[in-house]
């Protein structure tokens, strides 16, 4: 996720079946309701805002002289918030499983 944050376009090609692969690893791994719920809705998120950024670059992108206002960028929201909660997740799970990890020892 890192490395598809350095460059947001091209990135997403990386970060959006990332985000699907653990959704549906949440899933098959029969992870409790709300995981599932919040690993769903960031794949959405994300879906939402690479597909707006895809279309709204092969409109010719916005602001300066495409003629496309700015506030189109608007649609592009949903790919930053679904990218902070994917991290937030994953930062939270490295958290669970190094204390699951410590207790163990």
């Amino acid at each position: 996720m890192l490395v598809g944050a350095i460059d947001p376009l091209e990135g997403s090609l990386l970060i959006l079946p990332g985000s699907g692969l653990v959704a549906l690893g949440m899933f098959l791994g029969r992870r409790e309701r709300p995981a599932h719920v919040y690993w769903v809705w960031v794949f959405l998120l994300i879906a939402v805002g690479v597909g707006a950024m895809f279309v709204l670059s092969a409109l010719g992108g916005i602001g300066g002289k495409s003629g496309h206002s700015m506030w189109w960028g608007v649609l592009i929201l949903p790919y930053p918030v679904g990218w902070i909660m994917a991290f937030a997740g994953a930062i939270s799970a490295l958290i669970r499983f190094f204390k699951a990890k410590a207790r163990k020892a």
